[in-house]
């Protein structure tokens, strides 16, 4: 059974930074990525970055290219996100889960993974940046 749980959410001000947390239990780190996503009140979920363990590759989306930085420990069964540089646009509920990419220009599109089954998407961790 594979059950993810983001953590590490807060408070911030603008240009703020901070460091989430998921602790990836029985996610199949040898075969298939997994990343970050975000659902800010009223919007739909969307991808942020996925990294491939197996692969050593990572990808991000256009709008936390360059601020946001993705890894893990697969002996850990962790994900983290570096988030440098916070703005108040990026204040929404963050969760992990399966994640694939398509290419987009010079950044990424990041889509949930389906063919992973890891339940609900738990809480997430909430992250509020302020002006």
């Amino acid at each position: 059974e594979v059950q993810l749980q983001a953590s590490g959410g807060g408070s911030v001000q603008t240009g703020g930074y901070l460091r989430l947390s998921c602790a990836a239990y029985g996610f199949p780190f040898d075969s298939y990525a997994v990343g970050w996503f975000r659902q800010a009140p009223g919007q739909e979920r969307e991808g942020i970055s996925c990294i491939s363990s197996s692969e050593g590759t990572s990808y991000y989306a256009e709008f936390v290219k360059g601020r946001f930085t993705i890894s893990s420990d697969s002996a850990k069964k962790m994900v983290y996100l570096q988030m440098n540089n916070l703005q108040p646009e990026d204040t929404a509920v963050y969760y992990c889960g399966a994640c694939f990419v398509q290419a987009s220009g010079d950044s990424y599109v990041v889509y949930v993974d389906n063919r992973i089954d890891f339940g609900d998407w738990g809480q997430g961790t909430q992250v509020t940046v302020s002006s």
